[in-house]
């Protein structure tokens, strides 16, 4: 058997009752869902940030990473950044695809700067990602509700598992580089 795929899964807040739990909850129960993938949390509020080896073991372990972000004033939030800021060389060469939510931009605004982040970091971020606006005064982003029922065509499926929800699209809304990552997944049979 081989090694599974040890998946980051990188909390963007730390706000008290932040919906971050709920559409990470959703992106990990979908990643161990698939054989060979395993899932490694790594949560600011739950982490000792500042000048600890153990946080950066668990980055270097991992082979790929999601983050889960919100946006807030149309960037990311500062623990995501600290973070991120905290490690070094451990990002270096791993793909990062990135789910985000809230606003009229459903986060997309967090993850073009996400982007420019961990590519100065020598890492490979994903050039898509998944939205997901805030309706009126919904929680609950938009990708949640379309991923509750599985996509019968695998690229879909794989989307959903890669990026957060299905794709609006008939094209996959992965790039080349997350559907490597994620090849030995079951959407590929």
């Amino acid at each position: 058997m081989e090694t599974p795929i040890k998946v980051g899964l990188v909390y963007g807040s730390t706000r008290p009752g932040r919906f971050c739990d709920t559409v990470a909850r959703w992106a990990a129960g979908q990643i161990a869902a698939r054989e060979g993938f395993a899932v490694e949390i790594i949560d600011p509020a739950a982490v000792e940030i500042a000048g600890t080896g153990s946080l950066n073991a668990r980055i270097a372990a991992c082979d790929a990473f999601i983050v889960v972000t919100p946006e807030y004033n149309h960037g990311y939030p500062a623990p995501l950044k600290a973070l991120i800021a905290s490690i070094g060389s451990e990002w270096h060469a791993k793909p990062v695809a990135f789910i985000s939510y809230g606003g009229v931009s459903g986060g997309l605004r967090a993850v073009e700067q996400l982007r420019l982040v961990f590519a100065e970091l020598h890492a490979a971020p994903s050039a898509t990602a998944s939205a997901s606006p805030v309706r009126g005064n919904s929680s609950m982003p938009t990708a949640h509700y379309a991923a509750r029922s599985a996509p019968s065509d695998p690229w879909m499926r794989c989307s959903a598992v890669c990026t957060g929800g299905p794709s609006a699209s008939p094209m996959p809304a992965t790039s080349g580089l997350t559907r490597k990552l994620f090849r030995r997944s079951a959407c590929f049979g």
